[in-house]
């Protein structure tokens, strides 16, 4: 156990250790040209598609425990499917977001 701790250590010490010459670039140089500018579309285009995602894998594990909980006591449909509803409505309020997001990004 104290061998695992040791290794994590080393290992979070090694990424803190190597950002610190990323941190030390002129702001020139780190706001540069086109390239981080292309990696930049290329992030929030992979960060959206993480977000989409994981939104649809939640929505989906949420209708599943609604339609088991549904199944489980049919009198408590109403107040299972509000819940559903409000729930499915939350979610996909964060993918929204980050949609914002990336068009914000995207737009300069």
């Amino acid at each position: 156990m104290k061998r695992n701790f040791v290794r994590f250590g080393m290992a979070v010490m090694t990424v803190l250790f190597s950002a610190m010459t990323a941190m030390a670039q002129e702001p020139a140089a780190a706001t540069g040209g086109d390239m981080s500018r292309g990696l930049g579309f290329l992030a929030a285009g992979i960060g959206f598609a993480i977000a989409a995602g994981l939104c649809g894998l939640s929505q989906a594990k949420v209708a599943s425990a609604a339609c088991e909980g549904m199944a489980r006591n049919p009198s408590a449909y109403n107040r299972i499917q509000l819940a559903l509803i409000l729930g499915l409505a939350f979610i996909e309020t964060l993918v929204i977001f980050t949609f914002v997001v990336v068009l914000i990004k995207v737009n300069p």
